[in-house]
């Protein structure tokens, strides 16, 4: 297969382009490289692709619908992996237009580019942000999503909407992947893991928000790749059993599909920091703080309907994930 990876150069995007890679594809990656984390890292990531000689990379905006709209019609990709997207939660307050660039323009210009060159199918990551203030656990894609309390999860519950439309008008598979919390080598440096490593080992307290009193579905990257190229490989396909006077949310009379991915087996936040202690040899100076806006007390993913499609669900123990990301912390800063 001929497979579009946008946002190659992020964390999932590096772990699905290398694991596409590795059971032949060719992959396309495109990254805009922004500037809202070390790019140096993206580039280091991009220097694992490049090695493979089925990889090729184009530095482009997703939000620029010129060209995206060449990309698609010189490329003519088979499948798109859509990852590219401004992520992060509490960023989206103080800086929301960069949402509404690339996570509604930047998918639509995706959306249009897949609807014009007859891609046979495209998968896109959502997220469990989604949930918004919903207390029912586990959360499970049948669940009614319409409280989102951040301007990310209302993006990407647009996106989810958005792929409805077009799977509806233009007979387009579309698969949304609702990530829960991932975590792993090559991660995000805005994200809690990496952000208590490089603290820890530098002397520095660790913030600690809500008092501590937070649970997350904390879903390792191997897992959340073999989910993610597993469901891309399988095209959506309209539910021949759907029942519009009794709408299921997560599937339709559309060839659409929701799937959560998570590791269903929620771990404190106190836990998850005990264990980082423990791979790290050093304890934490802890600064407990109160809930931060937009965020929630605790996530947990029902997978079974990811199960029944793919024959896969998340299992990597929290221990066994950080220990994994803190070998490659220190082999990659030389701490």
């Amino acid at each position: 297969m001929k497979v579009l990876v946008t946002g190659a150069a992020g964390f999932i995007g590096m772990h699905c382009a290398l694991r596409l890679l590795e059971q032949g594809d060719e992959v396309l990656g495109i990254d805009n490289l922004s500037a809202y984390y070390d790019v140096r890292l993206k580039e280091a990531r991009l220097g694992r692709l490049t090695s493979h000689h089925g990889f090729r990379f184009i530095k482009l905006d997703i939000s620029s619908s010129k060209e995206i709209k060449e990309l698609f019609e010189k490329e003519k990709p088979q499948r798109v992996l859509h990852l590219a997207a401004q992520a992060g939660v509490r960023y989206s307050i103080v800086n929301p237009h960069a949402y509404a660039e690339s996570n509604l323009t930047g998918f639509l210009n995706v959306l249009e580019g897949c609807r014009h060159s007859g891609v046979e199918h495209l998968a896109f990551a959502s997220s469990s942000s989604v949930y918004g203030g919903n207390t029912k656990v586990p959360f499970a894609e049948s669940d009614a999503v319409d409280h989102p309390v951040s301007l990310y999860a209302a993006t990407k519950r647009a996106n989810e909407l958005m792929a409805h439309a077009y799977a509806h008008l233009y007979r387009l598979p579309c698969t949304g992947l609702r990530f829960f919390t991932v975590y792993g080598p090559w991660g995000r440096p805005d994200m809690a893991l990496f952000l208590f490593t490089k603290a820890i080992l530098e002397g520095r307290p660790i913030e600690v928000f809500n008092h501590g009193r937070m649970e997350r579905d904390f879903t390792y990257i191997d897992d959340i790749t073999e989910g993610v190229v597993r469901a891309l490989a399988q095209a959506a396909a309209a539910d021949a059993a759907y029942d519009s006077l009794r709408p299921d949310a997560a599937t339709s009379n559309a060839p659409w599909r929701l799937y959560n991915i998570g590791n269903h087996q929620p771990v404190s936040l106190l836990s998850y920091i005990e264990t980082l202690e423990e791979a790290l040899g050093r304890k934490a100076e802890k600064k407990f703080l109160p809930m931060q806006p937009g965020d929630v007390a605790a996530t947990h993913a029902d997978v079974e309907a990811l199960c029944a499609a793919v024959g896969f669900a998340p299992s990597t123990p929290v221990r066994t994930g950080i220990g994994k990301f803190v070998e490659w912390y220190r082999a990659y800063y030389r701490t």
